[in-house]
């Protein structure tokens, strides 16, 4: 099947907006409001919607300090689990704390054939 273009990770389906979005289209799907093959398209806009924005909108920077728990790389994709991490904005005016944190990391180009 060929491609009608570049393919985006499913990474922000798992957010709060993400999984907002999942819920209310199954609901639809239920309610025979819409097709399953409907639902997968608008995921997929989604999946670009929210890599392109993030991509072009979000400018911040900020440092973190912590201690790494676990740590794998799987299908060029990295995953690190860090406790005890301190979040500092670029101007160091903000700080903020966690007890864990899970941190995705992703290729922004996929290998060919993907």
């Amino acid at each position: 099947m060929a491609s009608n273009g570049p393919t985006f990770y499913e990474l922000y389906r798992r957010s709060s907006i993400g999984m907002t979005l999942t819920d209310t289209l199954d609901d639809l799907i239920g309610e025979q409001r819409i097709d399953p093959q409907l639902a997968m398209k608008i995921l997929s806009n989604f999946d670009r919607a929210i890599a392109e924005t993030l991509s072009d909108k979000v400018k911040a920077r900020l440092t973190f300090k912590g201690s790494l728990d676990t740590y794998r790389f799987c299908d060029e994709v990295w995953t690190f689990l860090i406790k005890n991490v301190t979040f500092k904005m670029e101007n160091g005016a903000q700080t903020v704390t966690a007890d864990k944190v899970k941190i995705v990391s992703c290729n922004a180009k996929r290998p060919e054939g993907q």
